[in-house]
């Protein structure tokens, strides 16, 4: 079976996994990822095999929707690849991309690195930035039935990796928690340059969100 065959049987396989997933990690997520993960590698060398299967198979099986499990989807991607016979080192470089790409917190320190995670880390952060950032903020805060602001309760910089993922706070601190801070978290140049302008349009939207919100506009 040739790579681009590969890459074909594990669209068809992600799409068919996640076509009733939440709206933020859904198909369409995995796709603008996919996109951007084939965007930036232009730019850096790296294997671009790895980076499209990892690309595809990285929200395969979100802990979040599996009582904060992180070992679902890197054993749910390497049985998939088992059935194609991809090769063992590609397999568990794919696993590893898989297992460390998430956020996790501020104080999460990954435990592996590659030139293919950065790119696809790069990629996937953007999908949580800008426009769409935003949307699926809010999506998911709806999801979770959180409330969408509370004056009285502040953001939380200095969580662990568990807090972050117990957390139930408001939409907007997740903006202060996590996605404002991903800007300077960026792997790539290219990462970096989309980046900043994602984020200078989320910083636009708080002021006009806090605006609204104090009967101001």
């Amino acid at each position: 079976m040739t790579q681009q065959e590969i890459i074909l049987k594990t669209q068809r396989f992600v799409q068919e996994t996640l076509k009733d997933a939440e709206g933020g990690h859904d198909w369409f997520h995995i796709l603008r990822v996919w996109n951007n993960a084939k965007l930036i590698a232009k730019s850096e060398s790296v294997n671009l095999f790895i980076v499209e299967l990892g690309a595809l198979l990285h929200d395969i099986a979100d802990a979040k929707f599996y009582d904060g499990d992180e070992t679902v989807g890197p054993k749910m991607a390497r049985a998939f690849l088992e059935t194609l016979q991809v090769n063992k080192e590609d397999m568990l470089h794919v696993e590893r991309i898989i297992t460390n790409i998430s956020y996790k917190g501020g104080n999460f320190k990954q435990a592996f690195a590659s030139a293919e995670l950065d790119v696809i880390q790069d990629a996937d952060r953007l999908d949580a930035i800008g426009a769409i950032g935003i949307a699926r903020c809010f999506n998911y805060g709806g999801f979770k039935d959180r409330a969408m602001y509370n004056p009285a309760i502040e953001p939380k910089l200095d969580m662990t990796k568990e807090e972050y993922k117990k957390s139930t706070a408001p939409t907007i601190n997740h903006f202060y928690e996590k996605l404002l801070l991903l800007k300077d978290r960026m792997n790539t140049e290219t990462g970096k340059n989309i980046a900043q302008k994602r984020h200078d349009f989320m910083e636009g939207f708080l002021s006009q969100f806090y605006a609204e919100w104090n009967g101001e506009l």
